[in-house]
Formats: structure tokens, C-alpha cells, sequence
């Protein structure tokens, strides 16, 4: 328990404007993926899904990410620094996952529970990354929920779109933990 709590308490998110640019080799993207994979799903769904970037394919994503928000955002709302932003987000890092929810046809199982699911397969990815001292942020910032992004990665309909998972390494001091509420006050205890 002692190694899977340090883990977990020393997990940061680390922006990557702050990675160094260092590549990961691709076996260590494919065993991060692995441990995603073993996250709970009701059902036995998987629901699951990564589309991942890296090189020429991550800047070209960027790219095409900046685009989305350019083509979508009110001109009154747009920001060229938000613009620029989002194409040189990933400069430093070394790989992008993007992860979204594949629905079932059938839909039996209920919407929250697969997004659940996802959700803990994208929290084996970080503590993965934390174990192999990778830095990560979970991002869902940009376009990342608007349906123009789940039409440029091909998804369907009732998919949805979880979150750009940046992966790279960084030479900066993880800040120090800190929770805001104390978990007596988020606990209720009934005997």
C-alpha cells in the first residue's frame, strides 16, 4: 500500500509548457495504455477509446485543435494568445493522448457509468505516468468538448469526448500537496 499511496499523493499536474521536450519511447506510451485498460466497466464495455500523437502527428494536431477554436469562437471572445496557445501547447511535450467514451449501440449500460469507466482508464494513465516519472496533464481545455473536435477525430454521435491527455518530462520541483477540504468534512461516517 505504501508504494501505490506515495503514487498516488505525489501525482501533479504538470502544464506542458513546463515538459522539457524529451521523447518517451513508444513501449512506455503502450504500457501506460495497457494499465488503462484495466479499469473497472460495468459490463464489461471497455468503452474506452485513445487516439495518440506524437511527432509530425502531434503538431499537425495542435495545429488543426487551434484552427477548431478559431473557426468556432465568437470574434468577439477569440484571443490571438489563446490561438497561439493552443498551437504551441505541445511543442514541449512528447505525446498527446486524446481519450474519449465509445457508446455502446445498445446503451444498456447507463451514460455516467461509462464516463466513469473512462474516466478511472485516463487516472491509470496518470499514475502510471507518475511511476515512470513521466509528467502529465489531464487537459480539457480548447476545443476539447466542442462537437467540432469530435468531428475532426472521427467520432460518432453519442461518443464523448474525455480529454487531451499531454505526456512528456520535466526538470521542475513537483509543487508540494495540498488538499482544500479536509476529508472529515467531505466524510460522513453512519454506524
Amino acid at each position: 500500500m505504501s508504494t501505490l499511496e506515495k503514487i498516488i499523493r505525489e501525482r501533479r499536474s504538470v502544464k506542458p509548457s513546463l515538459m522539457n521536450g524529451k521523447k518517451i519511447i513508444p513501449s512506455i506510451i503502450q504500457q501506460l495504455l495497457a494499465l488503462a485498460d484495466w479499469a473497472p466497466t460495468h459490463g464489461r464495455t471497455e468503452p474506452w477509446r485513445f487516439i495518440v500523437f506524437s511527432g509530425n502527428g502531434l503538431a499537425q494536431f495542435s495545429q488543426q485543435h487551434a484552427d477548431l477554436y478559431k473557426n468556432h469562437t465568437p470574434e468577439e471572445s477569440f484571443t490571438n494568445a489563446k490561438y497561439q496557445n493552443i498551437i504551441h501547447n505541445a511543442e514541449k511535450a512528447s505525446h498527446l493522448i486524446a481519450v474519449y467514451m465509445k457508446r455502446q449501440a445498445s446503451q444498456k449500460i447507463p451514460l455516467i457509468e461509462e464516463i466513469a469507466a473512462t474516466a478511472a482508464a485516463i487516472e491509470h494513465i496518470l499514475l502510471g505516468a507518475q511511476e515512470q516519472g513521466i509528467a502529465a496533464l489531464w487537459s480539457t481545455g480548447g476545443m476539447t468538448y466542442h462537437n467540432s473536435m469530435k468531428q475532426l477525430l472521427g467520432l460518432e454521435e453519442h461518443d464523448q469526448m474525455m480529454g487531451l491527455i499531454y505526456l512528456g518530462y520535466s526538470d521542475e520541483p513537483s509543487p508540494p500537496a495540498k488538499r482544500n477540504i479536509a476529508l472529515s468534512e467531505k466524510t460522513v461516517w453512519k454506524d
